[in-house]
């Protein structure tokens, strides 16, 4: 059915080869690994973020957090997102899972996933996912009408911030680095 290769620390991909694997048949799957599957293929993710990955993700939310605490939005981490807004989950044959994002649309929250595009999503980056987050994510988000794109480089302790305008992200500053102030626009 599926050749899913696993490797520590690194995001593989392997081509379906049969049927599409659907989102209700990874929910059904018995193993802790949590995947994607973006343009026919499945990315089997890193077992675990690297703790400043990880203790990047929890400022950044925190901050969000606060920041959206009397407006209508939520911030969720490593949730399943349908970009396309397929709420059926035998139908659902594509599914992203970004670090962090944020849904002002409270109609778009399902159970397990989020169908339809969030209105803000944060890549934090890894070695195994610098790649698929600023190429493919970038163009399927920005395709999706994700209307603000954060990546965050740790290596480099910068975040690029590019905001959707007429159907493009356009980079609204082309870097912030450690210390410069982020606002974001949702």
């Amino acid at each position: 059915m599926y050749k899913i290769k696993k490797g520590r620390g690194k995001v593989m991909e392997v081509k379906k080869e049969e049927n599409s694997l659907t989102y209700s048949e990874y929910l059904q799957m018995n193993d802790d690994i949590k995947y994607e599957v973006i343009d026919g293929y499945i990315y089997n993710m890193a077992p675990s973020p690297s703790v400043k990955h990880q203790k990047i993700g929890v400022k950044i939310s925190t901050e969000f957090d606060n920041y959206l605490r009397k407006k209508a939005c939520d911030v969720i981490s490593e949730i399943d997102v349908s970009l396309e807004g397929e709420t059926d989950t035998t139908k659902m044959e594509e599914w992203f899972r970004p670090d962090i994002s944020i849904i002002c649309d409270q109609n778009k929250m399902k159970e397990n996933h989020i169908a339809g595009a969030p209105d803000l999503i944060v890549e934090i980056l890894s070695k195994s996912t610098a790649k698929a987050d600023k190429m493919i994510k970038f163009n399927r988000y920005q395709a999706a009408g994700v209307k603000e794109y954060w990546i965050v480089d740790p290596a480099y302790e910068t975040v690029d911030i590019y905001l959707l305008k007429d159907g493009y992200f356009c980079s609204r500053r082309d870097l912030y680095k450690r210390r410069d102030d982020q606002r974001q626009y949702i």
